[in-house]
Order: structure tokens, then C-alpha cells, then sequence
């Protein structure tokens, strides 16, 4: 029987993916065009890493140039500026989802692990009411896998009664090699050969 859940953040809770990929054009838009348009590709492949992850991954790989990690704190928080106020919108939440929150929460341990950076997610969280619903709201820079671990081993949850819902495939990642079970949202691609949400008003967690 399952009885802890925890969700990603943007594709899951809120529909923020657009607004992120905006950012980082934004964020990069004084290099060079096709190493832009490569980075957005990586990007929306990769929803479920870090902010950090990403910037290091443009400078290092896409442009072959080192980067400090001064430096990479210093676009990641050029990053939070360009998109922190506009996640603040309530506008972006996905209904679908939270009124399945607001309606169970306190039949499941509900956490969020996300790969947001965590102020900036703690932050959204609080301007949109919805911190109340979970134990934990915990983000990046630590690594998504390691945050479902500190879940898990501090709260002596058995990983046979949790979940990870997520929308990405670093969040099916996050979710085997913690050995718990994945549910797939809002990305088509993970049906193959997981359990997959179409909408939450449909699925019965009691049967699984």
C-alpha cells in the first residue's frame, strides 16, 4: 500500500516548463544562436536537473570553456531573476494535480523533490499556498537522487509504500536507483513500461 508520495515540482505542481526555457534564452541570449538552440534541446530533455547541471553543461560542453563556480552561481541567480516572479502566478499551477493534493494530503507523507533550485522553490511555493501541504519541499543544488535518499532514510520510509511522480526521465532515474516505484505525468513518452498518470481525478493509489 502506498503511503508516502513524492512529486517533481515543474511539469507536476506547476506548469513552468515554458517559463524556464524562456529564462535560459533570456539568460543566454548574447552567445552564440545554434549554441543556444543546442542548450534549450538539452534542456527540455533534461527537466529534472539542476539549474547548475545545465549553466555547467553549456559553458563546458557547448562552448568548451571552463566556467567557475562563482560563476555559475553568479547565472543562476541572474537565471532566479529573470523567472522567480513570474512562477509566482497562480495562473501556472496544474489543477489536475493539486487538487488531488489538497484532497489527500493527509491520507499520504507528501514531499516535493525537485530539481528548482530550493529558496527559489520554497519561495513559489509559499506565494502559491501550497507549502502547507507537504512535510518537505526540498531542491537543487543537491542532486534529485539524493534528495529521494535524505526522504527515505530520514522519515524510515519503507520503499515499498513510496512513490515518485515525475514528468522527466532524471526522475524516473531519481526513482530506480532509490528502488521505488515511478509514476509517469504529463510527458507521453514515459508511458512505455511505467505506471502513468493521465489525470489524477482518474487513478486509484489504494490499488496499487
Amino acid at each position: 500500500m502506498i503511503k508516502n508520495i513524492i512529486f517533481d515540482f515543474d511539469g507536476v505542481i506547476l506548469d513552468s516548463v515554458p517559463i524556464k526555457t524562456e529564462g535560459f534564452k533570456k539568460l543566454f541570449e548574447g552567445f552564440p544562436k545554434n549554441k543556444v538552440k543546442e542548450f534549450i534541446q538539452y534542456h527540455e530533455l533534461n527537466g529534472g536537473k539542476s539549474r547548475y547541471i545545465k549553466i555547467k553543461y553549456f559553458f563546458n560542453k557547448l562552448l568548451n570553456e571552463n566556467i567557475s563556480e562563482d560563476d555559475i552561481l553568479k547565472y543562476a541567480n541572474r537565471y532566479s531573476l529573470i523567472t522567480k516572479e513570474e512562477l509566482t502566478n497562480s495562473k501556472y499551477i496544474i489543477e489536475d494535480t493539486v487538487s488531488f493534493i489538497n484532497h489527500n494530503y493527509k491520507k499520504y507523507n507528501m514531499h516535493i523533490a525537485s530539481g528548482a533550485d530550493e529558496n527559489d522553490l520554497k519561495y513559489i511555493c509559499e506565494r502559491l499556498n501550497l507549502t502547507k501541504y507537504f512535510l518537505s519541499i526540498t531542491g537543487s543544488p543537491i542532486m534529485k537522487s539524493k534528495i529521494v535518499k535524505n526522504i527515505l532514510e530520514m522519515n524510515n520510509y519503507k520503499k515499498e509504500e513510496t512513490i515518485l511522480i515525475g514528468d522527466s526521465i532524471n526522475d524516473y532515474e531519481a526513482a530506480e536507483e532509490n528502488h521505488i516505484e515511478f509514476f509517469g505525468y504529463n510527458n507521453v513518452k514515459l508511458k512505455k513500461n511505467n505506471t502513468y498518470i493521465d489525470k489524477f481525478v482518474e487513478i486509484n493509489l489504494q490499488s496499487y
